[in-house]
């Protein structure tokens, strides 16, 4: 049996996930075009970052293919229920551009395929996108509220292909304006407009909650966008960031009608349509944790997900394929029986006093298994 082979089965099929996306999204661009240089290029340098993952693994550090990497908590608007917001450290600094230079290189030497940049607003931070442009072998998409991307910007992102805006939505005019200010949907619509007009692959994200399912995963939402030059949609589950708000995770039901729903989608509309996390079973239970993905604070800590900021390393102070053997992280991965999806949407979140305990060595065994 191969090393590729003899990986665990959510690491093989999570892998084919990946390349099956950049597959898709090359047919769809054809391959004589601008973009679709640009994807075969891409689906080679997938193809050698799952090489150096395998490679790695024989070595003992598990590297998963995603990383979130939150690159300021600071933002420009106060939009309420911001995850970002409600997890704010206060007086810990980011870590500096030279610092996520050297992860974003360690990450391409370990063999890392995509590495999402979220805040916060990322564009207040500019030299991070100057870093992120000296890696072409790493997928960058980039949440953003969009408010920052003057022409400047737009002229920049079109020469480094590796980056993908992906601007913030919560629906159509009435849902996006209420959350976000009025006027933000005409202004972000403009903005897919703009930015396909200049030949920068463009997507939009959803927090996709219960009150907005039907709107986001309906064919006006999906027209609109697609007609404006939209060509890739993230759909991430609604995570309570408090305990109270559960209220509007989508449920078990809910969950398998968006897998249904995302794949008519695709097949009715020119653009990828891809949950986060989507359906998990395949993969016996929570990707978070390294297992398909793992998150960097602003601040340093690698942590098991944007929704569990816990970490007992700091990548302000040691590096990434070091930190990668944390043991935090490993017993969190290897918690089959606690990680699978849950009515609360996470795992993580159900679990979240389980979670924090592993932090805290005073906490004996019995207090354990009741948290």
């Amino acid at each position: 049996m191969s090393d590729i082979d003899a990986r665990p089965v959510y690491s093989r099929l999570f892998d084919k996930e990946i390349t099956g996306v950049f597959t898709e999204a090359l047919r769809r661009a054809g391959n004589k075009t601008r973009m679709g240089l640009f994807l075969a290029r891409t689906l080679g340098h997938q193809r050698r970052a799952v090489e150096r993952r395998v490679h790695w693994e024989s070595a003992g550090v598990h590297v998963p293919p995603l990383i979130i990497c939150s690159v300021t908590n600071r933002c420009n608007l106060r939009c309420p229920g911001c995850y970002a917001a409600a997890h704010q450290r206060p007086g810990l600094p980011d870590l500096s551009i030279e610092r996520l230079r050297s992860i974003f290189r360690e990450a391409a030497e370990l063999g890392v395929s995509v590495i999402f940049l979220a805040g916060g607003e990322p564009f207040l931070r500019e030299g991070v996108f100057e870093a992120a442009g000296e890696r072409p072998e790493i997928i960058f998409p980039v949440f953003t509220n969009g408010s920052l991307l003057d022409d400047g910007w737009i002229e920049r992102l079109a020469r480094r292909r590796n980056i993908i805006p992906a601007l913030s939505l919560e629906g159509l005019c009435e849902k996006t304006d209420a959350r976000r200010g009025d006027g933000t949907y005409t202004r972000t619509l403009e903005l897919v407009r703009r930015l396909a007009a200049a030949d920068v692959f463009c997507a939009v994200s959803l927090t996709l909650t219960r009150d907005n399912f039907a709107e986001c995963t309906g064919d006006a939402f999906a027209a609109e966008l697609t007609e404006a030059g939209c060509r890739l949609f993230f759909y991430v589950e609604y995570v309570p960031v408090k305990a109270g708000t559960e209220d509007q995770v989508l449920g078990a039901e809910l969950r398998t009608r968006m897998i249904t729903r995302l794949a008519e989608l695709q097949r009715e509309h020119k653009a990828l349509f891809i949950a986060f996390p989507g359906d998990e079973e395949p993969y016996e239970g929570c990707l978070s944790a390294g297992r398909g993905f793992l998150h960097i604070g602003p601040d340093g800590g690698l942590e098991p997900c944007p929704f569990a900021p816990y970490s007992d390393v700091d990548l302000g102070k040691t590096s990434l394929r070091e930190a990668l053997k944390s043991e935090f992280l490993e017993k969190v991965r290897t918690a089959h029986d606690r990680m699978t999806e849950s009515e609360g949407g996470c795992a993580l979140w159900t679990h979240r006093d389980w979670v924090q305990s592993l932090l805290r060595p005073e906490v004996d065994e019995t207090e354990r298994e009741s948290a």
